[in-house]
């Protein structure tokens, strides 16, 4: 007991910590900021010495509901009471059947859809594409430059960005094609993509080899970048005249982040798979994917599953997820804190030549980073802001083809005050980072 206690007292402050870290976790796990945190309710955390920080990171989009909230922690831990993971291989029960049943609908509506759940986004990525192939029965896959569909080999693969996450992993899938992704700041406008995705089919694939077309209706780690309602509707008469299956990846923009339960729901359309993830499970790992009823039954029995795929106690956390955001009114939430943070962004936009964009939609929102006098992206000085930030109790992480991005993944629950303080916060960091206070 004397030497359990003398260890707990060792680890007493975040410096100690992070240097056991530097010993015993390899160096490819990024760590975004020096803070070792003990615990976390709402939209604020605790870092082991007690310091309270804002957290606009929300786990990288995982937690649209906050830190700990209340109806998931009753949710799982009667769950727990009950059976933790009998494993859907080995037999069902009724969290999963009743998770897959409530996403049917929000996603598919009237008409016949299925749920499949696995643990992670990038599973739900690589499964969808499985799915994708064995229903077309061909194989290519187009993504987009700037796209983020995991960490895995495939999932890589279909990443459109080279660092960090392609590196020396290699030899890659093959059958992966990429074209651009409209970005009116760098103009790169919808006709140009649909551009390059004609001269695709005309030089490197036919259509007709071509199983899936997959995108995020807004990229994340791409820079937060929305696909104009116009691209999609192109993209859905595309993939429909030529028998392409449409993926959405909803991993980061899905439950509310965007103001409504999905981001393809702002272009009205209605895509063949779905993925999801993240904020599903309120801070508990599960993915899945959604799809047309036929499409998802392509493949046969043993083909799909997973060890912990559907967790008896993620399906519950999600469960509780899905009625917080139903009853609670949090895609309302969601777009009146979008509203308020997109405005006072303009407002240190106006003040601050190094904001060289302010954009988003509901309460997913970003500032593009720029050299001021170049007008080119700014990776050091994002940096700089974000280290400031935190130094000042917000945390904050970086995305973009260039890293030069802020964005702001705060929950859903954070309060107006929350909200202001966490950018009088950030405007001091630009100040500070930009010299303009000392």
């Amino acid at each position: 007991m004397q030497n359990l206690m003398a260890e707990q007292q060792t680890f007493s402050d975040n410096a100690l910590f992070l240097n056991a870290r530097e010993e015993n976790v390899p160096r490819g796990v990024v760590t975004a900021h020096p803070v070792v945190i003990a615990k976390g309710k709402g939209s604020e955390v605790w870092d082991v010495e007690g310091n309270r920080y804002l957290d606009f990171v929300g786990g990288i989009g995982v937690l649209n509901v906050g830190h700990s909230h209340p109806a998931v922690i009753n949710a799982v831990t009667q769950q727990l009471q009950q059976i933790s993971h009998p494993c859907f291989q080995v037999a069902a029960y009724p969290g999963y059947i009743e998770l897959a049943k409530r996403l049917n609908k929000l996603i598919g509506g009237d008409e016949a859809f299925k749920s499949v759940f696995f643990t992670s986004g990038a599973e739900a990525v690589e499964n969808a594409v499985k799915i994708a192939r064995a229903y077309t029965s061909r194989p290519g896959i187009i993504a987009f430059d700037g796209a983020f569909h995991g960490r895995t080999l495939l999932g890589v693969t279909l990443t459109g960005m080279s660092q960090p996450y392609k590196q020396n992993f290699g030899p890659f899938p093959g059958d992966i094609y990429r074209v651009p992704f409209p970005n009116a700041f760098h103009d790169i406008s919808p006709e140009d993509c649909l551009a390059a995705l004609d001269n695709l089919f005309a030089v490197q694939i036919l259509p007709e080899r071509v199983a899936a077309i997959i995108i995020e209706p807004v990229q994340g780690d791409g820079g937060f970048l929305q696909a104009p309602a116009s691209f999609m509707h192109a993209l859905r008469e595309i993939t429909e005249r030529h028998g392409i299956l449409l993926i959405c990846d909803e991993v980061q923009t899905g439950f509310g982040r965007t103001g409504k339960m999905f981001g393809f729901e702002h272009s009205a359309i209605t895509p063949d798979l779905v993925t999801v993830a993240k904020s599903l499970g309120g801070g508990l790992p599960i993915s899945g994917v959604v799809g047309r009823a036929e499409i998802m039954d392509a493949p046969a029995p043993g083909g799909l599953g997973g060890t912990y795929g559907g967790n008896a106690l993620a399906c519950a956390a999600s469960l509780a997820v899905l009625d917080l955001l139903e009853n609670d009114n949090l895609l309302a939430r969601s777009n009146i804190l979008g509203a308020q943070l997109n405005a006072r962004l303009q407002q240190l936009a106006d003040k601050y030549a190094c904001i060289g964009e302010v954009r988003g939609i509901g309460f997913m929102q970003a500032v593009e980073i720029i050299d001021f006098e170049s007008k080119k992206p700014d990776a050091a000085l994002t940096q700089k802001i974000l280290d400031s930030a935190c130094q000042e109790g917000l945390l904050l992480i970086k995305c973009g083809l260039h890293r030069n991005t802020v964005r702001f993944l705060a929950p859903l629950v954070t309060s107006d005050s929350q909200l202001e303080e966490a950018l009088h916060i950030f405007d001091i960091a630009l100040a500070r980072a930009t010299g303009r206070l000392g």
